[in-house]
């Protein structure tokens, strides 16, 4: 029976030993067919693009909060976060995702949706390279110009006027806190097409800046009581 358990043992061992080496094959494989980041660089300088010292706080606040509240911890991938939201999401359908902002960059720029091991590996890989390339600050700015808002808006500018009719700079809390819960489900959390859903997205990213302590009470229970006024 000890001999047995010993030859399982070691099969165990260099089972694992295998599966490390070619999961490191196919590291360096990925690595060397990565897409030059020429496109994101080009991008900053396209008309239209808004910097992030023009975007009100309240609103990349709210991103961060609810998209990725680790974003200037991290190095690309919130391995914290991805145990987090795992646990969460078994019982909380208005919970954070486990891809970071950094993640999600790399996918709205190089990357189809679909969810692959392949495709995983090259979020990942392309998250590590964009966080060496560019600051927080940087990447930040190209996730609130790029994403997809629902409506034909890309980017928090064309969401601001199509939404609201509004300039960036013009928007309270609560519509912040609004354009924020888009890019998750921009179709389910629409106020157009589903408004019941997208206050219920709205409250619960408040709860969280809240929570995070990046607005107070008093302005928490003032923007849960603002009306929706869509364009």
């Amino acid at each position: 029976m000890k001999r047995l358990w010993s030859q399982f043992l070691g099969l165990f061992v260099v089972a694992l030993a295998v599966c490390a080496l070619l999961a490191a094959l196919a590291v360096v494989v990925a690595s060397r067919q990565l897409p030059p980041l020429d496109a994101i660089a080009s991008f900053r300088h396209a008309p239209g693009f808004v910097p992030l010292r023009q975007m009100p706080p309240a609103l990349t606040q709210a991103v961060v909060a609810i998209e990725d509240e680790r974003f200037y911890l991290h190095d690309g991938i919130d391995y914290i976060g991805v145990v987090r939201a795992g646990i969460a999401n078994l019982s909380d359908e208005l919970s954070q995702g486990a891809s970071t902002i950094t993640m999600q960059v790399a996918r709205n720029f190089f990357l189809s949706r679909e969810k692959t091991y392949t495709r995983k590996l090259y979020e990942a890989l392309l998250a590590y390279r964009i966080e060496s390339a560019f600051s927080k600050d940087e990447i930040l700015e190209l996730y609130m110009n790029k994403v997809y808002l629902g409506e034909g808006a890309y980017g928090f500018a064309q969401a601001a006027r199509i939404y609201f009719d509004k300039p960036l700079g013009a928007l309270t809390l609560a519509e912040c806190a609004m354009l924020a819960g888009l890019p998750k489900a921009p179709s389910a959390n629409n106020p157009v097409v589903n408004p019941r859903r997208a206050r219920q997205r709205q409250a619960y990213i408040l709860q969280r800046m809240l929570e995070l302590g990046r607005i107070d009470q008093g302005q928490y229970d003032a923007a849960l009581l603002e009306p929706l006024r869509l364009r």
